[in-house]
């Protein structure tokens, strides 16, 4: 077949000739051996996991009927990689035939089915990768971060200790919601007289923003109970880290703010103060109201990050998970228990991560 578009490829005009189909055969044979390749690599796999699980003592009708069940699922990449081959076949016919409007749209099927195989393949691979990295030397890998018995006996302990971060970051939230908005309101602080007040705010976010939130916190955590400044200086541990987080993302949250108030039309607020609104009730009834649809996501990605960065109270010796982790982890020379704490951070993160992807997609389809 290529021979014979050789033959004619001489007289034609290099358009002509790149608008001759490809043969999609070799692609499609590709995906296929490609399959076959993962798919022995996963049984391979799959075998060598139920031999760790019966020297680990773990094997039993539950945990070896789901490994081969992944096993018997790679199975599936054969579906699309032969649909693949099947298309580029009828493909090289539509050629033989000089139907070229044919060969192109089966030539297109087989392309995006073996692509498809080719990548789930390609994603079958990672995972089996990871599975051997961590049961190979023994299972060295599983025993230091994954063993389930020193799992399950610290995580009530965990569990406890990861309450405290939950109130941090809840509180912190709240405060940081009404603290960003103030600054970035003093930021807009209109006028001559409203400058001083417009350098104060700028100062307090490029400041806070420059500051690591580690630094804030150690700087808090310890200046403030040496002060002896009164109830500043007794306030508890849980107290000086909200403060503390709550300085740092207050300064994130403000830009948040101004950029979402920025982005309202001058017009809306030129319209207001000509019916007579102040320059306060123009932003309390008109701009924040619309404003606030358009900060959403990016606030909910402040506020996961928030709950990321209570893991650092630990610096000031708040008992949190991530301390009560390390305290374990120093007693058993074993790092599951840090897991565990990675595994809770992780349960609380996806969910507000997909509903920001959510908010993002619905702004899209609202302003598309």
């Amino acid at each position: 077949m290529a021979s014979l578009f050789e033959s004619e490829s001489a007289s034609e005009h290099p358009t002509q000739r790149s608008s001759i189909p490809k043969d999609r055969r070799r692609l499609a044979l590709g995906a296929v051996a490609g399959s076959a390749l993962v798919i022995l690599a996963t049984w391979w796999v799959a075998f060598f996991i139920r031999g760790v699980l019966l020297k680990v003592g773990l094997a039993n009708a539950l945990t070896v009927t789901a490994v081969f069940a992944v096993a018997v699922a790679s199975l599936a990449l054969f579906l699309p990689a032969l649909r693949g081959l099947r298309h580029a076949q009828q493909g090289a016919a539509h050629l033989r035939r000089g139907d070229v409007v044919g060969a192109r749209v089966a030539g297109s099927q087989a392309r995006e089915q073996s692509w498809i195989s080719l990548g789930y393949a390609g994603a079958l691979v990672i995972v089996l990768l990871i599975a051997l990295f961590v049961l190979v030397n023994n299972e060295a890998v599983g025993r230091t971060f994954f063993d389930l018995s020193l799992i399950g006996s610290s995580f009530l302990m965990v569990l406890k200790a990861f309450w405290l971060n939950v109130v941090i970051f809840c509180t912190a939230e709240a405060i940081v919601l009404v603290w960003a908005l103030v600054v970035a309101v003093a930021r807009f602080a209109p006028g001559s007289a409203g400058r001083p007040i417009r350098l104060l705010s700028i100062a307090y976010i490029d400041g806070f923003r420059g500051l690591p939130a580690i630094i804030t916190l150690y700087l808090v955590g310890f200046g403030l109970p040496l002060t002896g400044l009164g109830a500043l200086s007794n306030l508890p541990l849980t107290w000086l880290a909200i403060i503390s987080l709550s300085l740092t993302y207050g300064a994130y949250n403000a830009e948040v703010y101004r950029a979402g108030i920025d982005s309202i039309h001058p017009s809306q607020i030129s319209a207001a103060r000509s019916l007579g609104l102040s320059y306060i009730k123009t932003l309390r009834f008109v701009v924040v109201p619309q404003a606030v649809r358009r900060m959403i996501p990016p606030l909910l990605n402040n506020f996961i990050s928030l709950q990321k960065d209570t893991a650092l109270v630990s610096v000031i010796g708040a008992i949190d998970a991530f301390n009560q982790a390390k305290i374990i982890a120093s007693n058993e020379f074993n790092l599951s228990a840090v897991t565990t704490v990675a595994f809770l951070f992780v349960l609380i993160t996806i969910p507000q991560a997909r509903a920001v992807d959510r908010l993002i997609e619905r702004d899209k389809r609202r302003t598309g």
